[in-house]
């Protein structure tokens, strides 16, 4: 696995030695877990080359202890991913990525305005603004995002066919642990007994109930409820134990009595 720490260096790279194939990409924060590997799998399987970036990218968020707090795990995410089988793994800073200062920002006017927004403004404009700059430095045929950041996932899709970017933009299904919680970097932050609350969750969002009755079921476990939603053919959920905010959305059609 080849590493670039440096954008020029990268583009050189990919425009010498990876230009003879297909090239997918999955763009991450780092501290990776399953989901983020069977994104690789994808990847290794629908390309001739793999590429992943780690960059824990600060301007989407908007609590700085969030930031602060995020699983940071360098080391052990090489690891992970040489014995995947990724080609190059991109580690810029923040001087690279964001060589404007942020002066420049990709904003979305309807979806990325629900959701996480009334908790989270501003989180979406970080999200798109990264992923564009990213998206033009690996150039990939295809990336690669999971569905269980679903209101993300279907932003990034739309902002790619908004701006003609060629780059096709894959979605795949959410990684869940044996006892039904998605996998998130941020589970590594839940204490012992959140840890163990945690599916109650899922487990909520896919009862029959109607959405107050889920809100309501779901403060009586014990969670703070950021939201919880029907949009389209989903149903979309935030809440927090202690100072961990987890998200989830299922299928309407895998709702059970």
């Amino acid at each position: 696995m080849e590493i670039f720490t440096d954008i020029i260096n990268w583009q050189a790279a990919r425009d010498s030695g990876y230009n003879d194939g297909s090239i997918g990409f999955v763009p991450t924060m780092g501290s990776l877990h399953r989901g983020h590997l069977s994104l690789v799998r994808y990847s290794l399987k629908e390309n001739d080359y793999t590429v992943v970036s780690i960059f824990l990218n600060p301007t989407q968020f908007n609590n700085p202890d969030d930031l602060k707090h995020y699983p940071r795990e360098i080391e052990r995410d090489q690891i992970l991913l040489e014995k995947a089988g990724v080609d190059a793994l991109l580690l810029p800073d923040y001087g690279q990525i964001y060589n404007d200062d942020y002066r420049y920002q990709v904003i979305e006017t309807e979806f990325s305005k629900k959701l996480c927004y009334a908790s989270r403004p501003g989180h979406f404009d970080g999200v798109l603004t990264v992923v564009l700059k990213l998206l033009n430095i690996v150039q990939a045929s295809r990336a690669y995002f999971g569905e269980k950041d679903y209101q993300q996932f279907q932003l990034i899709k739309d902002m790619a066919r908004a701006f003609f970017l060629p780059t096709v933009i894959v979605p795949c299904p959410t990684i869940r642990e044996s006892d039904g919680l998605a996998a998130s970097s941020r589970n590594l932050n839940l204490t012992a007994v959140e840890r163990k609350l945690a599916p109650k969750f899922v487990r909520r969002l896919r009862s029959e109930q109607a959405v107050q009755n889920v809100i309501a079921g779901l403060e009586t476990d014990g969670f703070r409820v950021d939201y919880v939603e029907d949009i389209g053919d989903r149903r979309f959920g935030a809440v927090y134990l202690g100072p961990v905010r987890l998200i989830d959305n299922i299928e309407l059609k895998e709702i059970t009595k």
